[in-house]
């Protein structure tokens, strides 16, 4: 007895309500807020102070759209998106998908307001006979506001608010839809539902649900089809028909048969739709969604990254990411397909994925910056013979690798500094097989910097002796670049590189000023090494990488600032002597000869690190660079020797040239396929010759009297061990390096070579190399504007 009266006590309460509730849709519809004091005390203080505090206009965020990343040529690399959805207007959805979701959700959508009154008490009734919320009343106009308040939570807090089964939410949701039936016509609110619900399987609007399901627009929809679709959005998970195809049926025909009774279709409409499929498992089409989907993978999340890190779309990753994928952006990159395909026939020429070690190459534009392709031996995935690391890009994102140190293609900064402070290209230094620099103090930003006592390091190559810059050059003399480096000064050395963009692949950090530093110091990347050398090509203009070329938002309209970011860093004549330095090494004889290729003019520098851990080759013409890598990436770091790469084991013949070289060169050679020939700009006289000043004659002295004579010149000065043949009185000085007709730099180090009082002179040591001492190809032995060398051209 006493549980009959408690049910009957319920349902008087859910009538009263339900007239209250009736009586605030027209109240509110008047704009007021009344107090529910006395509606069968379901939460009435608090009931009235949510709706005081609720504002009359339902203030929605703008839809989540896919975005999409496209290459240069405009073809897609991915699509991002939180929500699958493409918005159109109600005029592109089929009438009979307007008429199956009206049917089911809302069948007197066109005839009420914001509340459905008949629906609304209905569900009261059964509600509070259940104890709870078991039964939905809601309109359409409701539903929307749901589903609006839904998008808008940010938070957890937000999300469980915006969902919470309370009366006082269904009464807040009423207020806002009687905003909304105000402020909207009865089809537009109808477009804004179809376009915000969820249709299952990760399709959000009809549009993408029409094509998800049925690879059709949503204005070509069927009856059958209408009314799966229609069906869906009361439990788009338990009536998804990719995987409940009888729940999803037995769902839809529940629809098509409320359509036959509202007589919106005939009985032979919806008997014929009846014994359709519900869907064709062939025509159900995935949407791809992120970077791992696409073609680029390592390009597109690099791209992501930066994005990221610009701040430009929220002040937090969390913000920027959510906005990126959800605001209808188009990502404009700087990927260039056809020089990706290049590059990717190239690593897969000369590598394999199964391959111990990994293969690398990243092609940038010189003049603009922009990143054309980026490839690598390791697909990407989780599985084996796969990787997550990008061996291209440094660590400032969690895919980025962070560089493997770069070995003598650091010779290039160091040659750019010498001739920045005026040494000329054929430079002089005696450059033994062997170098004893125990001890030795190299100048650096801060100070000085001293080598080990044990460090006394040797060639890589045969070619020694009396050599000049170019000549150490191509035969990459490691003890020439370290004298040279010595004299020039670390400091120049790494200010050079560091605006070149130089920097330490894992922290950001300038490269660290060591002793060793011309031969390869920290850890830089195949990205950065490639922009580097851009700038020599582009005549000393450095510009930053540019992954991404331009984004435009859901409107076409620009946002940010993207594109090139170039300055000139050094001086045009200064980057066109580096290039033809560098140019020298693509020449037979030189460490690149055998990668020259094509009518246009190539220059280069090979790498190689201690105990064979890395190689590299670092190139250019006019219009593309390049740099190549192959390198060990256990966390040991183990000398490639013994390893695999292009599934076979690395011998001892492991060098930049002849295993990393081949990579660089079939890249570029068939990226450059098609375009025009590209010549370099010939340095002038005067910047090949150098910023030199005279050197006193000192043939004949005794070694003290020469150095006192040299120092007090401004030159330092070192005497070669042993003595040469020479028709100077024995213990006198038989000549300079460099020679007295040549001159040098102010501060430069001068060599004297000491007579053994013999006839006949000759220099000590022969290059290996073409032109012999002090003769380069096409260099002036002389500088023709200055009268005070009259024994030009001799020894």
């Amino acid at each position: 007895m006493r549980a009959r009266e408690k049910s009957d006590r319920g349902v008087v309460q859910s009538v009263v309500l339900f007239l209250g509730v009736s009586v605030l849709s027209g109240a509110l519809a008047a704009g007021l807020a009344i107090p529910f004091a006395g509606l069968a005390g379901f939460g009435t203080e608090k009931t009235a102070e949510t709706l005081q505090d609720l504002p009359i206009e339902l203030k929605t965020d703008p839809l989540a759209v896919k975005s999409k990343m496209v290459a240069a040529d405009g073809s897609l690399i991915a699509t991002l998106f939180e929500q699958n959805r493409v918005p159109v207007k109600l005029a592109q959805v089929a009438p009979i998908m307007r008429k199956a979701i009206v049917s089911i959700e809302d069948d007197r959508f066109y005839q009420h307001g914001a509340l459905d009154a008949k629906g609304t008490l209905r569900a009261l009734v059964r509600n509070q006979s259940d104890g709870g919320v078991s039964q939905g009343g809601s309109s359409i106009t409701q539903q929307f506001v749901k589903l609006s308040l839904i998008e808008k939570a940010r938070t957890p807090e937000e999300v469980k608010a915006a969902t919470a089964e309370t009366y006082q939410r269904k009464i807040a949701e009423l207020r806002y839809a009687v905003a909304v039936e105000k402020q909207y016509s009865k089809d537009e609110i109808l477009e804004k539902y179809l376009n915000l619900a969820n249709f299952g399987d990760g399709a959000y609007g009809i549009e993408a649900a029409s094509l998800h399901y049925f690879s059709v627009h949503a204005a070509q929809l069927t009856l059958g089809q209408a009314a799966m679709l229609a069906g869906l959005v009361k439990n788009p998970s338990g009536y998804d028909p990719t995987n409940y195809v009888k729940r999803s049926k037995d769902r839809r025909d529940v629809v098509i048969n409320r359509m036959k009774e509202l007589n919106v279709v005939t009985a032979k409409q919806a008997a014929d739709a009846i014994r359709t499929p519900v869907i064709d498992p062939k025509k159900v089409r995935k949407d791809p969604n992120g970077c791992a989907t696409g073609n680029y993978p390592f390009y597109c999340e690099y791209v992501m990254a930066k994005l990221v890190d610009s701040k430009l779309f929220g002040k937090t990753k969390k913000d920027s990411e959510h906005n990126i994928k959800t605001a209808g952006l188009t990502i404009k990159t700087g990927l260039d397909p056809r020089i990706q395909a290049a590059a990717q026939k190239s690593i897969d020429e000369h590598s394999k994925p199964t391959d111990q070690a990994v293969s690398a190459v990243t092609i940038v534009e010189p003049g603009t910056g922009v990143v054309k392709a980026m490839a690598q031996n390791r697909p990407y995935g989780g599985g084996k013979n796969q990787t997550a690391y990008n061996y291209n890009t440094e660590k400032s994102y969690a895919g980025g690798y962070g560089g493997f140190q770069n070995g003598s293609t650091m010779k290039a900064f160091t040659i750019a500094a010498a001739i920045q402070k005026g040494f000329p290209l054929n430079f002089h230094i005696n450059s033994p097989p062997t170098l004893d620099l125990r001890s030795a103090r190299f100048s650096t930003c801060d100070g000085f910097t001293q080598a080990g006592d044990d460090y006394t390091p040797k060639n890589s190559t045969k070619a020694g002796g009396d050599m000049t810059m170019i000549e150490a050059a191509r035969a990459s003399t490691n003890t020439y670049f370290l004298q040279l480096s010595q004299q020039v000064g670390l400091c120049q050395v790494s200010k050079v590189a560091t605006a070149l963009g130089m920097r330490n692949g894992q922290t950001g950090e300038p490269l660290e000023q060591v002793v060793s530093m011309t031969l390869g110091v920290g850890l830089v990347t195949p990205l950065m090494l490639s922009n580097a050398y851009a700038t020599f090509a582009a005549h000393g203009k450095y510009c930053t990488p540019v992954i991404v070329t331009g984004v435009a938002n859901a409107a076409g309209k620009p946002v940010g600032n993207f594109g090139p970011n170039c300055k000139q860093v050094i001086e045009e004549k200064v980057a066109d002597a580096t290039t033809y330095v560098l140019n020298k090494v693509m020449q037979p004889g030189g460490t690149g000869g055998r990668l020259n290729f094509g009518p246009s003019d190539l220059a280069g520098k090979t790498g190689t690190i201690n105990d064979n851990k890395a190689v590299w080759f670092s190139g250019y013409s006019s219009r593309l660079a390049a740099a190549s890598v192959v390198a060990d990436v256990h966390p040991s770091a183990r000398n490639l020797i013994g390893q695999t790469h292009d599934g076979h084991e690395l011998g001892h013949d492991v060098s930049g040239s002849g295993t990393a070289g081949p990579v660089w060169e079939t890249a570029l050679k068939a990226a450059l396929k098609g375009l025009p020939t590209t010549h370099f700009t010939q340095p002038d006289d005067k910047t090949i010759r150098g910023d030199v000043k005279d050197l006193p004659s000192v043939t004949g002295l005794s070694p003290q009297d020469a150095t006192n004579k040299l120092q007090q010149a401004g030159f330092q000065v070192e005497v070669a061990p042993g003595t040469v043949q020479s028709g100077e009185q024995a213990g006198t000085v038989a000549y300079t390096s460099p020679r007295q007709s040549e001159g040098a730099p102010e501060g430069s180090k001068i060599t004297l070579y000491i007579s053994d009082g013999t006839n006949g002179q000759q220099p000590p040591g022969t290059p290996t190399t073409p032109g012999g001492p002090g003769k380069p190809p096409k260099i002036p032995n002389c500088p023709p504007w200055n009268p005070k060398y009259p024994n030009c051209g001799q020894h």
